[in-house]
């Protein structure tokens, strides 16, 4: 193998627009989120193609295959090009469960929440959880 051909993965999830910057994804593969075969793998371990990689960013989990090499950074169409998302269906962030609750968000600037603000939120999130009896 040349010296060009060699790939690190940190570079390659970068490269592919996985992670916003090489650090995090450097960080990523040394706090175990990156993995090949179940095994954590170390930033500088070298990519090669038909590789499947498991990486967990947050709540979201992606499988990916290796297709091609990316050494630089590019626009997200060619970058979808360069791997194949192997990502099971329940996996997905576009995956809708019932374990990710709504978040509840104010408008910016509108203030400290008054009682009257503080119990309709109490009721609408215990709303949430109770199931009717009919």
């Amino acid at each position: 193998m040349k010296e060009t051909e060699k790939l690190r993965i940190d570079k390659y999830l970068w490269a592919i627009r996985l992670f916003k910057t090489r650090s995090l994804a450097t960080e990523a593969c040394k706090a175990g989120r990156v993995k090949l075969k179940g095994q954590n793998i170390k930033p500088s371990a070298i990519v090669k193609i038909g590789d499947v990689y498991q990486i967990s960013k947050g709540i979201e989990k992606k499988v990916i295959e290796v297709v091609d090499f990316s050494y630089n950074r590019t626009d997200s169409p060619t970058a979808l090009t360069k791997y194949k998302d192997l990502t099971p269906v329940e996996e997905t962030h576009a995956f809708k469960s019932a374990f990710h609750a709504p978040t509840l968000k104010r408008d910016r600037g509108s203030g400290r929440p008054t009682k009257k603000d503080r119990r309709e939120t109490d009721d609408l999130i215990s709303g949430m959880f109770e199931e009717e009896d009919d």
